[in-house]
């Protein structure tokens, strides 16, 4: 699908004798971070050579660029900071999407108070979000002692609330995998069964149950380590399976967001255009996404370009997702289609028989197709040297 559109653009170039390389990009670069950019916290060996190619004589970037990771434990601007050291120049906070950035646009939840759980600064990322009523883990577990029994030397037998004011919990935001997960996920089902206020249980379990926004579907992710290690999704998978144990049903997600869910790439998309407005370029056309997953990245690009392709045939505002998630919000995406590039220096290994499986579940019905790369190259520097080639441009 996606190929087929790069071939046809060359057909026409061709047959209109268009020869000579592009002087401004029409296209726009999605790369993920971790496993193509560094592994842990080292920088990969072509990743500032590569990007120097990216750099006009302004000393910023002549291409439209966004940086797309399932990572949230940090805010924005520092990501970008870590960015910018990594790649040799400077990158802006707004050329930066991590796992949980779409949720700026859930503004029916921004007002409701909402339990919060993850690792790093996550009341400030909250509130940059836009959250303005927020309680920790920790502030819950404070607050219901009795509730956290896991641990035998945490044990406390006072009942809550402590504070006789405190306030029902009306949504649940998963922006990471917390540190440790036995009180998380034994006061979350807690929470989900008690419709917020967890004094006891009613003679009926409540369902639907509160709203659950998640970020983040990774089951595994690369680092230092010589074996990928769990994600956020590997989380997810716990309380899920506690869930269902409990009450028989499922845990039903007003959404689920981070790659490879669509609006992960149609926020991006914006982004995108923003950024390529910013250097004086009006529109992206192609968007190449570069990544190390292929239940994540190339799912996730494979899966926008077939949204795309719906959308230029007139039935892209059936698409289920978007359309559910944001209404009247949605506006037209600029681009015609998004070519997934998959690198072997992260999580696929060439040959390798260890499967990274996401829970499929959350994208039925799975096409075999979805899962498949329109390119597999060596490294990051690779994959930028294929989309010049592409798009003609040097």
């Amino acid at each position: 699908m996606a190929i087929a559109k790069i071939l046809l653009r060359l057909d026409v170039a061709k047959f209109t004798g268009i020869r000579h390389l592009s002087t401004k990009p029409r296209f726009g670069l999605l790369f993920d971070i971790d496993g193509v950019i560094v592994r842990g916290k080292k920088v990969l060996q072509p990743v500032r050579e590569s990007f120097k190619r990216l750099q006009g004589d302004n000393g910023k970037f002549r291409v439209p660029t966004l940086f797309v990771t399932n990572s949230g434990n940090s805010l924005c601007s520092q990501k970008a900071a870590n960015l910018s050291e990594w790649i040799g120049f400077e990158v802006a906070e707004s050329q930066v999407v991590l796992a949980h950035t779409p949720l700026q646009m859930f503004d029916y939840l921004h007002d409701k108070q909402v339990l919060i759980s993850g690792q790093g600064p996550i009341t400030e990322i909250a509130r940059e979000l836009g959250f303005n009523k927020t309680v920790t883990v920790d502030e819950l577990a404070r607050n219901f002692p009795c509730l956290d029994y896991v641990n035998v030397k945490k044990r406390n037998p006072i009942c809550g609330p402590v504070d006789p004011n405190f306030p029902r919990i009306e949504g649940i935001v998963l922006l990471s995998e917390p540190v440790n997960w036995e009180t998380p996920l034994q006061l979350m089902v807690d929470l989900l069964v008690t419709n917020g206020m967890p004094t006891g249980l009613s003679a009926a379990i409540p369902y639907p149950h509160i709203p659950v926004l998640a970020c983040n579907m990774d089951l595994l992710w690369v680092s230092e380590a010589p074996i990928p290690r769990y994600g956020h999704g590997a989380f997810l998978l716990c309380l899920e399976s506690l869930y269902r144990k409990v009450t028989g049903k499922d845990i039903t997600y007003s959404a689920l967001v981070g790659k490879p869910s669509e609006i992960t790439y149609y926020h991006a998309n914006r982004m995108l255009v923003n950024h390529a407005r910013s250097i004086g370029i009006e529109n992206v056309d192609t968007i190449y996404a570069i990544g190390d997953n292929i239940n994540t990245d190339v799912f996730g690009a494979n899966l926008y370009d077939k949204y795309l392709s719906r959308y230029e045939s007139g039935e892209g505002t059936r698409s289920r997702s978007l359309e559910k998630l944001l209404g009247k919000n949605m506006k037209s995406p600029s681009a015609k289609a998004c070519i997934s590039i998959l690198v072997e220096t992260g999580v696929h290994q060439r040959d390798s028989k260890f499967i990274p499986d996401h829970s499929p579940r959350d994208f039925l019905p799975v096409e075999d197709g979805l899962c498949k790369p329109a390119f597999i190259v060596k490294d990051v520097g690779q994959a930028i040297n294929l989309a010049f080639k592409e798009e003609k441009f040097e």
